[in-house]
């Protein structure tokens, strides 16, 4: 069971959608909790890994994570200093937006809308220049594109164990056969176990572990090459293959950085 901690943010305020901005040290847990309100989190600086009962989303500088009301969740700021802009909605005040955790690519446009909607009062006149800029936020809220950078957990509690083991831990060289084996099963039936409760093959998930690894790392400005060997990988020539065909391009172009 999750230790939950509350946060009464903006109960009494009838406005449909709020905006704040924060800051965190490099490390820092915003422990679990939940929000009457959906949430888009922003990070305009630093690495974030967002983490509920059912998964876990790592969420690169300038992109944001889509929080539906009442998902209690942790935030770590795995890379800082954070900045954060958030705009907190009141659920079905903006038809269209997802129905679970997402992590969404930012437009420059929103991003520069969240960065002055910080600065407006909680309650604000809906026909004045606050209530129009914020009317536009909510517009661009619903053209987000979705990322891959979902982790799903199982709900089989010794599956779950050591899925996050791995994400803890991860390496490219845990095989099928070693966790069917630790879990007494066959493979083709720990096969068909994770696939259902995770739906994603074991490849695939323990791939998606390792990027979530990496991107704190690289986003520092560590070299491709030390991040790469560091995650077991075998040159970094494979750690760039998976990394491209995660993310569409190589960490040299993602991040812009030495390789």
């Amino acid at each position: 069971m999750w230790d939950v901690h509350y946060l009464p943010l903006y109960d009494k305020v009838a406005s449909a959608v709020v905006a704040i901005g924060n800051r965190y040290a490099a490390g820092h847990v915003v422990q679990p909790h939940s929000h009457r309100r959906s949430q888009l989190l922003y990070g305009a600086t630093g690495v974030m890994m967002v983490v509920t009962e059912h998964g876990a989303w790592v969420v690169p500088p300038e992109q944001a994570v889509w929080l539906p009301a009442g998902e209690v969740h942790s935030v770590h700021m795995t890379m800082g200093p954070m900045e954060t802009h958030s705009a907190f909605v009141w659920p079905d005040a903006i038809p269209g937006l997802p129905d679970r955790c997402q992590v969404l690519g930012m437009s420059p446009l929103l991003r520069e809308l969240l960065r002055e909607s910080i600065d407006i009062p909680l309650e604000y006149d809906p026909q004045g220049r606050d209530g129009l800029l914020m009317a536009l936020l909510q517009q661009e809220m619903t053209r987000l594109p979705v990322l891959p950078l979902s982790l799903p957990f199982p709900r089989d509690q010794r599956l779950a164990k050591r899925c996050r083991q791995l994400l803890d831990q991860p390496t490219p060289h845990d095989s099928i056969d070693q966790w069917a084996e630790s879990m007494d099963m066959s493979r083709r039936a720990f096969t068909r176990l994770f696939r259902e409760q995770t739906g994603m093959s074991f490849a695939a998930w323990r791939q998606q572990a390792c990027l979530f690894a990496a991107l704190p790392r690289l986003a520092a400005g560590e070299a491709v090459t030390t991040v790469a060997l560091d995650l077991g990988y075998d040159s970094p020539a494979a750690f760039t293959s998976m990394f491209r065909r995660a993310l569409g391009a190589p960490p040299s172009r993602y991040f812009g950085l030495r390789s």
